[in-house]
């Protein structure tokens, strides 16, 4: 995506990744993690505010920070370097509440003809898959790099 997005720091295995966004309330370092599930070749996609407490991933904290564009941006960049380093795998996503969910459609539709040239996208509706259309409300996404 030809957007602005923030410097990433990431595990030598590509299974973690890490940035700081930085807006009206400052700076708030966001971590990107993907999780084996018990599929072969299928990785959750994790993501959230670092927990500085724990170093965890909250996903339930709104940060508000007035750069969601360039957060989801990185977050994409991230789908893009681990993909790179797994081409065969699937990654999943969805929001931790159906507004996240909404969000991350709305971007994936905003960006639709940039990504869907790189990536297979699917949307889940009702417990099955299909081909992801930008004007429906889905419960989750899967993405595969094409080869």
């Amino acid at each position: 995506m030809k957007l602005p997005k923030y410097p990433l720091a990431s595990s030598d295995r590509m299974m973690t990744f890490e940035f700081v966004s930085e807006g009206k309330k400052g700076l708030i370092h966001k971590l990107v993690k993907y999780q084996p599930t018990n599929l072969k070749g299928l990785y959750n996609l994790a993501f959230g505010d670092k927990a500085p407490e724990t170093g965890e991933i909250d996903d339930k904290v709104i940060s508000n920070n007035g750069d969601s564009e360039k957060v989801l941006a990185t977050v994409v960049a991230t789908v893009y370097a681990f993909t790179d380093k797994y081409p065969d795998a699937w990654v999943y996503a969805t929001g931790s509440t159906k507004a996240r969910t909404r969000l991350y459609r709305m971007g994936i539709s905003k960006f639709f003809d940039e990504v869907s040239s790189d990536f297979e996208i699917l949307g889940e509706l009702n417990d099955d898959w299909e081909t992801f259309k930008t004007d429906v409300e889905y419960e989750g996404f899967l993405v595969r790099r094409k080869l």
